[in-house]
């Protein structure tokens, strides 16, 4: 592990502000669940999880693990299979369901207190997914977390909701990993300090070359997938 450095050039950093008055609406991700124009989806999970399980479980049990912009990841699965406590939140209804669908798990759905939305709980208990937007879920309605697997909402989420979607993670998180790709929104190391730095010690535990099949049919010339581990100060 190496301690983070910004691991990108100046020509990316230059890309990042390109992308920064780009906006991607509500419904332009809702049509993309609809139509399953999911690219960013992983049918096999994500590696670095697997490879990095034991630093991000660091030796507890029972956790409480948040998945922000979830979608349907199959990571919930493998966590809630160890015995944590999940929990997620997406937009898409029609990613939720899916996701017990093919996780073969039974489902319960009631209102959220207090906010717009629903609440998609599994039978067993141990998986709780909130149909909502991510900037209305708040502490008040599951408490706090031991724990976030965010595998990319900092690059889901437009480059002027970010100080957001940062202030949702610095109130519920005590650990985090982060991983953050290519598409739809460029972010550079340089960004992952100055929205974490204050609040978090920052490790970019490994940097990948993710230029792969899928990538290119995207029409990108690279792809790069960097995970950092965050742990508040």
């Amino acid at each position: 592990m190496e301690s983070s450095s910004d691991t990108f050039g100046k020509d990316d950093s230059a890309d990042a502000k390109l992308q920064e008055s780009r906006v991607v609406t509500e419904e332009e991700w809702l049509q993309k669940w609809e139509t399953n124009n999911i690219g960013f989806h992983n049918e096999q999970g994500h590696p670095l999880l697997k490879k990095y399980m034991d630093i991000f479980l660091d030796g507890r049990s029972g956790l409480k693990i948040f998945f922000p912009l979830c979608g349907k990841t199959i990571e919930m699965k493998w966590l809630a299979d160890m015995g944590h406590q999940v929990v997620g939140v997406e937009i898409s209804e029609s990613a939720l369901k899916d996701f017990f669908t093919e996780q073969k798990l039974s489902f319960s759905e009631e209102p959220i207190p207090g906010i717009p939305g629903k609440l998609l709980k599994s039978t067993t208990g141990n998986i709780s997914l909130y149909c909502c937007s991510i900037f209305d879920f708040t502490s008040t309605i599951t408490g706090k977390f031991d724990a976030i697997w965010d595998r990319g909402s900092l690059v889901a989420v437009n480059p002027c909701d970010r100080e957001r979607l940062v202030t949702i993670a610095e109130i519920y998180a005590l650990l985090m990993l982060r991983a953050t790709l290519r598409p739809p929104f460029y972010v550079p190391d340089s960004e992952v300090k100055r929205l974490f730095g204050k609040s978090c010690d920052i490790t970019c535990l490994e940097k990948v070359d993710g230029l792969a099949e899928r990538p290119k049919k995207w029409g990108l010339d690279y792809f790069w997938e960097v995970l950092y581990m965050l742990v508040l100060k």
